[in-house]
């Protein structure tokens, strides 16, 4: 079936619903999710946002804060626009009945209740209690639901982006002037491909922390939008920095389930299991460091010690006080018959967000035309090599605006632009039940040599056995999925594969450590070197690396 729509968007998090509501405006809107609409990134995050609304508080620092977590390479046109733009894409999200955290003052005007978090130098962190990213995504889909001009096309799998790759003959096309058209697209509850035609493409797909053992991310963060934009040739940065939160919660049944930054901020101490503070060690802002600073200095810890956790304690802290700013938190950790009130919490590090992704400008343009990118999915140049914390939910409201504000100014000059005939998806091959069943334990194993080699401390030695290792799954999966009817386990696992195919060569690539990736080979920054994005894209079929003027 074809099915045509003025803009699809891939993916249903704060990014894409934005996106969606703006863009209603000018035409309709196919919005497609793999899963079901609520289930996002965006749904999972408890921290907040960070914007500059305290009077004490600049957008300068907001500024020099988030250059200094990003290591040397964020780009700082990217972060002027979005520490500059934050307040009012705010209040765009409480125009859409997004409600926030407010102090209890006497106040006549309303003061919004600012956390602070590692990495920042002063509260800006707005918030909704401990689950902001699902009331806002909660806002955000209300608002989606009474707008007849927005479809949301749950259970849809994007598979691959349509180029000219699918219309032409290689040799009739050139892979630096490549156009998308729009995606094929398994309908999972009818188990067929669709094609989904628009004249402007948004991937809003998230991140990549399910190819990791250990995740805070959702199960859908398999990072499809970013393996489907590099098949079809878009250009890649910094994966190599994935950033790991320091403190998840460790219990064996709580899939690392996440303990918000915002608790350190609160005033939590990192503590080792004799109950001594260690960060103060590591860090002079303490237990409020970076989170690359945090999740090393955990990692070192605990290999030093031989133990699987350490602790993080707010038992110094109001107890009423403790339960009313984290609810969320207290009540899970209470199910797990753990009062964080009376208790330290045991914690370790997990995966956790994506710094790189598809490269865009700040127009959210990739390198593919009308193929646009927000969210963790994207590279803006916001983050460098560390992400400051908050600073991704404010990222993917700003670009996505960034989108809107271009893709308006394009409308007239893309009705000009024929959409060419697009062949139906060829579905051939048989589905092997057998084969299945063996190929399926893959993704565990990818996910455990992630984990093992390609963790928060890095080295040649390891990163060379995991590539070996990976390469082989790899040539399996794509054996196996050339001859098998699809289904979204299969296309997960071959994203899956191929994301950390990607990861690890960015790190084997980077000959020093910077941010979030640390290597004991080359244990220090080189300026001379290394002070540069990685890029890479797909030629011929194999990863090429380039620098800034080649690309």
């Amino acid at each position: 079936m074809i099915i045509k729509h003025d803009f699809l968007i891939i993916g249903s998090g704060i990014a894409g619903l934005s996106l969606a509501l703006k863009l209603s405006k000018y035409g309709t809107v196919a919005v497609i999710t793999k899963k079901e609409k609520a289930e996002s990134n965006t749904n999972y995050a408890q921290g907040g946002i960070a914007a500059v609304v305290d009077p004490e508080d600049s957008t300068a620092s907001h500024y020099n804060d988030t250059m200094k977590t990003g290591g040397g390479l964020s780009d700082s046109n990217a972060v002027k626009l979005l520490v500059e733009d934050a307040f009012e894409r705010i209040n765009e999200l409480i125009e859409w009945g997004a409600q926030f955290t407010m102090k209890d003052t006497d106040s006549s005007a309303p003061q919004f209740d600012l956390g602070r978090e590692g990495g920042h130098s002063k509260h800006r962190i707005i918030h909704a209690k401990d689950l902001t990213g699902r009331e806002v995504e909660r806002a955000l889909l209300s608002s989606t639901k009474s707008n007849e001009r927005i479809t949301i096309y749950e259970e849809h799998f994007a598979v691959e982006l349509i180029t000219e790759h699918h219309i032409k003959s290689s040799a009739d096309y050139s892979q630096d002037n490549i156009h998308c058209w729009g995606a094929y697209v398994l309908n999972t509850p009818e188990n067929k491909i669709d094609i989904f035609l628009s004249r402007f493409t948004i991937l809003g797909t998230g991140g990549c922390g399910r190819i990791y053992l250990h995740s805070t991310n959702p199960s859908i963060a398999t990072g499809d939008g970013l393996a489907m934009a590099f098949r079809a040739g878009a250009v890649v940065s910094n994966l190599e920095f994935m950033q790991f939160h320091p403190t998840t919660l460790y219990h064996p049944e709580a899939n690392s389930f996440l303990i918000s930054e915002a608790v350190r901020g609160y005033g939590a101490i990192l503590k080792t299991k004799d109950g001594n503070p260690f960060m103060d060690r590591y860090h002079k802002m303490g237990s409020l460091a970076p989170r690359d600073v945090v999740a090393k200095a955990i990692d070192t810890e605990l290999k030093k010690r031989g133990e699987e956790c350490v602790y993080l304690d707010i038992r110094h802290k109001d107890a009423a006080s403790t339960i009313d700013h984290f609810p969320h938190i207290y009540n899970k950790c209470l199910s797990y018959n753990i009062d964080i009130t009376k208790q330290p919490i045991p914690v370790v590090p997990a995966a956790h967000y994506m710094c790189g992704g598809v490269v865009t400008d700040l127009d959210g343009k990739t390198s593919i035309a009308s193929l646009y990118a927000c969210g963790e999915v994207a590279c803006t140049g916001v983050h460098g090599a560390n992400r400051l914390a908050s600073n991704s939910l404010l990222e993917a409201i700003v670009f996505s605006n960034q989108i809107y504000k271009n893709i308006i100014t394009q409308m007239e000059i893309s009705r000009e632009i024929m959409i060419p005939d697009v062949p139906e998806w060829c579905d051939e091959g048989t589905f092997n039940q057998e084969e299945w069943i063996l190929i399926s334990h893959d993704r565990e194993e990818i996910q455990s040599i992630m984990w093992d080699y390609v963790g928060i401390v890095r080295s040649n030695l390891r990163l060379k056995r995991a590539m070996r290792r990976i390469n082989l799954i790899n040539e399996e999966i794509e054996r196996y999925y050339k001859k098998t009817k699809i289904s979204d386990s299969l296309l997960e696992l071959r994203n899956i594969g191929l994301n950390a195919k990607l990861i690890i060569s960015c790190a084997l690539h980077r000959k020093e450590s910077r941010g979030l990736h640390y290597t004991t080979d080359y244990p220090k920054a080189d300026d001379i070197n290394w002070k540069r994005n990685t890029l890479l894209k797909r030629q011929s079929g194999f990863i090429k690396f380039f620098t800034k003027d080649e690309v």
